[in-house]
């Protein structure tokens, strides 16, 4: 039985998704006789971790023989909340069950080691590459400094991505959109593309399915998350009236921009974005191209109100897809090829 129950905490840590900014999306249940008698997730940044949660819910005691399962290995450091093996530890858990190993460099082990060392009978991982692929986001960040990057593009059969005079065109199905939608923009932190892209698409980026998932606690259906907006835009070239910084949900759109000179217009479009909630973030350009290492830094890295992310879905154009290619910074590719051809 314990892969149902691994798998009823993966169900419950994507509850997280999009809410636990750098960190990992965990769920955990208790289980006494075979049945469920406890539920706990990892709410938010900063928020108990999910074991913590769920032991600090359940006011009952607990017996020597309840197991209590979690997808990830339970921290043993302090950190933005105290170590989860101490809560569990002074509860009286005598068995844990884990999905996968936590790779942060303070855990990385650790925790597992420690409740062994007091008498814990801990057995895992199981359904560790379930786990893994979850939480590859958070294993990306701790592992190689970045998020992990999905790229997406969409062509015709003949492979042309835009009509002849290089106009925008509409290459996907509605099924193949709605696929989109909620298999990668809704399960990415944040999707990217370059400043081109917003100049001549304008586009939303933005979550919209046909069912959406609710944010936890809202109190309905209607509530869709929305994931951040990155435009890498070197030169501070986006417009006011573009619809990622005018919309309702501008708040959650960062601006990358390089070390470009002050001038009045610029400093006039700074104040009117960040007044708009727009997060504008200057990284360092180096021969051209962003600092890889000081944008990965910037986007990962909690900061005033922004707790960092750990995906990325780019979508923009070919420069854009070149300039993660080249860099060696993709992890994975979805091709979407649509039905129509441009040729004849």
């Amino acid at each position: 039985m314990h892969t149902f129950f691994i798998c009823r905490c993966l169900e419950l840590a994507e509850k997280g998704r999009g809410l636990v900014g750098n960190g990992a999306m965990v769920g955990a249940v208790l289980v006494r006789d075979g049945k469920i008698i406890a539920e706990g997730f990892h709410e938010g940044f900063g928020c108990p971790h999910a074991e913590s949660m769920l032991l600090k819910k359940y006011e009952y005691n607990i017996c020597s023989t309840d197991i209590l399962y979690v997808n990830l290995e339970p921290c043993c450091h302090t950190g933005k909340t105290p170590p989860c093996t101490e809560i569990l530890l002074e509860r009286g858990i005598k068995k844990l069950v884990f999905g996968m190993q936590d790779p942060d460099e303070r855990v990385a082990g650790k925790g597992i080691a420690l409740l062994r060392s007091k008498g814990v009978e801990v057995i895992g991982p199981i359904l560790e590459d379930e786990c893994l692929r979850l939480n590859r986001g958070f294993v990306s960040v701790r592992m190689k400094s970045r998020p992990w990057i999905t790229l997406k593009m969409a062509r015709t059969i003949d492979g042309r991505i835009a009509n002849h005079d290089r106009s925008m065109m509409k290459i996907t199905t509605q099924q193949q959109d709605q696929w989109a939608h909620e298999f990668l923009r809704a399960r990415h932190d944040a999707i990217l593309v370059g400043v081109g892209t917003i100049l001549s698409d304008d586009p939303r980026l933005t979550v919209r399915c046909p069912h959406p998932r609710p944010l936890p606690r809202s109190g309905g259906g209607e509530r869709q998350r929305q994931p951040w907006r990155i435009v890498l835009d070197k030169n501070f070239e986006t417009e006011l009236s573009a619809t990622v910084v005018g919309d309702a949900h501008s708040s959650s759109t960062i601006l990358i921009r390089g070390e470009i000179k002050s001038t009045e217009d610029s400093i006039e479009k700074e104040r009117v974005l960040e007044g708009r909630g727009v997060t504008i973030l200057t990284v360092p350009v180096v021969r051209g191209q962003f600092d890889w290492p000081s944008l990965w830094d910037a986007l990962i890295t909690p900061q005033q109100g922004y707790n960092g992310i750990t995906s990325i879905l780019v979508e923009g154009g070919p420069k854009t897809w070149e300039f993660f290619r080249h860099a060696g910074c993709v992890d994975q590719e979805v091709l979407l090829i649509g039905k129509k051809s441009l040729r004849g």
